[in-house]
Formats: C-alpha cells, structure tokens, sequence
C-alpha cells in the first residue's frame, strides 16, 4: 500500500487506478470494515489524525479530483462524505523520499511520464498534506516502500 503524500497530478496513468484502489482499501482499514493492513504503516498518519475517517475521505476526494481532470470515469458513489479535513503535516524529508520513489518507478514503467517530470524542482504535495521541513518519516521503509 502507498499513500503518496505527493499531489496525484505526478502518477501514470497505473498508479493513479493503484491509488485509487489503495485508498478505498485505506478507508476500509480505518472504518473497521476488514481486519488486514490494520498496522500498515502507511495508516500511521491518519490514524493519528483528530478525525481518521474525514482526513480518508478527505484524501479520497483528492485522488477522485485528479481522475475526473483527466477524464476517468472513477465510481463517484465510493466517496464519503466531502468536508474538509485539517490538513496533515508530511516532512520535506518525506515528501523527497517520495518523489525519488516515483521517479525511480516511472522510469522502469512509463518512461514518457518519467521524462516530463524531469526538471521538476519542488514537487507539490496531495491537497491534504501541509509541507514542513523534516527528515523521512520514521514509518517509511528504508528499502523504498510499497
């Protein structure tokens, strides 16, 4: 599972479907409607959030926004309620990580995508993230992650 903390405008066209599909499972996680992934450590931050559930659906509405843009037909009703989370604060240090992940992945995968993102300086953050200076996040897998 991947949370990405960046903006989902950066993802092909495969990882977009991936996050998707991630984040429903992430929703599902945090309203106890499965019993795996309940230790994921990418759940850290929005279990630690003060309302779990608006900051996923929050995320979800992010990741649904980025679809509808380029004209994907995701299933709207899988949305929760929309209201607006407090944002959740992802270190500068994460945010590189991130990047450098993806990077590494669009190279193998869409070498196109890849191309068009070189250059790009200081990566924005998925809307519910808030940027602050900060080493990796201490739930990051120090191998590159999921």
């Amino acid at each position: 599972m991947r949370l990405w903390s960046l903006h989902p405008k950066y993802l092909d066209p495969q990882g977009l479907v991936a996050l998707w599909r991630e984040s429903l499972l992430a929703r599902a996680v945090l309203r106890g409607e499965t019993r795996g992934y309940l230790h994921h450590p990418q759940l850290e931050r929005f279990w630690a959030h003060a309302h779990p559930r608006v900051a996923i659906n929050s995320y979800l509405a992010g990741v649904y926004a980025e679809a509808v843009a380029r004209g994907y037909t995701f299933n709207k009703s899988k949305l929760g309620p929309a209201r607006v989370a407090q944002p959740i604060t992802v270190s500068s240090g994460q945010v590189e990580f991130e990047w450098q992940h993806l990077l590494r992945k669009l190279a193998t995968r869409s070498p196109e995508r890849f191309a068009q993102l070189q250059g790009t300086d200081s990566p924005a953050c998925h809307p519910l993230f808030c940027r602050r200076p900060g080493q990796v996040a201490s739930w990051e897998r120090a191998q590159g992650g999921a």
